[in-house]
């Protein structure tokens, strides 16, 4: 198997019954803080399986914890509140996403956002990129333009 880019599925019903918050919010019933929630990316090796089914953060598949990568991945940067243009909604991470001098233990094609500030570390999101292999230099995930054509989450 091989992983897909996908919002999973767990993450639509997750929204709807407030579970994450990408901005802050006033108390809702569902959610009683109204800090936004904190984000991470981790990468997964080409082998893995991550997709429209997966539903929290794994280290099953994920970049080995070796040559300065960290198992869970890094922070993404959420200093971007959603928004909306006519009727898609939608939040990019306000930063591209560096894992700085990395040496990958292997060939990786996925990055996988899960929200860390959640007791079960909920996926976000299931993001491809070409098969890399990094022997020591930065690797940057670039965000997307913040807009309802581009932007990383968008709900039409």
């Amino acid at each position: 198997m091989a992983n897909t880019q996908a919002m999973p599925t767990s993450f639509k019903v997750e929204i709807l019954n407030g579970s994450h918050a990408f901005g802050a919010q006033a108390a809702n019933g569902t959610r009683t803080v109204t800090t936004k929630d904190t984000f991470k990316g981790a990468l997964y090796v080409v082998a893995g399986t991550q997709g429209a089914a997966t539903t929290a953060y794994s280290s099953t598949n994920e970049l080995a914890a070796t040559g300065n990568y960290t198992a869970g991945g890094n922070a993404i940067t959420n200093a971007t509140a959603p928004t909306s243009t006519g009727t898609t909604a939608f939040w990019t991470p306000s930063a591209t996403l560096t894992f700085t001098a990395l040496i990958s233990s292997g060939a990786f094609d996925c990055m996988t956002m899960y929200n860390n500030s959640s007791t079960g570390k909920l996926a976000v999101g299931v993001f491809t990129f070409g098969s890399q292999s990094v022997t020591g230099g930065d690797f940057n995930l670039t965000m997307p333009t913040n807009d309802a054509t581009n932007g990383l989450i968008r709900i039409a």
